[in-house]
């Protein structure tokens, strides 16, 4: 069984900077793949990065070149920094990590940009 614990969100302004955490017990680059999503008020959840196992890491159009996915195996922990923040950007973010079999969910950590 595996639980993901997220931190590291808050209120921002608009040009801002946040780093999300998300910690586990195991070894991060265990698993298949290690992504974060995000889901906006009355809007469907949608893949922001992700890291795959031996591939190269992806970002949505909307945050690339202002997010970064990352990974550090020995605090068992996933990142995301997210710069250059936008109102757009205002969301729950969730970590998730695919396993074999199956994925796991952080509980999601909210973000809002605002002045």
């Amino acid at each position: 069984q595996v639980q993901l614990v997220e931190s590291g969100g808050g209120l921002v302004q608009p040009g801002g900077s946040l780093r999300l955490s998300c910690t586990t017990s195991r070894s991060i680059f265990s698993f298949e793949n290690m992504a974060w999503y995000r889901q906006a008020p009355e809007k469907q959840r949608e893949l922001v990065a992700i890291i795959p196992r031996g591939g190269s890491t992806r970002y949505a159009d909307s945050v690339r070149g202002r997010f970064t996915i990352s990974g550090d195996n020995a605090k068992n922990t996933l990142y995301l920094q997210m710069n250059s923040l936008i109102p757009e950007d205002t969301a729950v973010y969730y970590c998730r990590l695919t396993g074999r079999p199956g994925y796991y969910w952080g509980q999601g950590i909210q973000v809002t940009v605002s002045s």
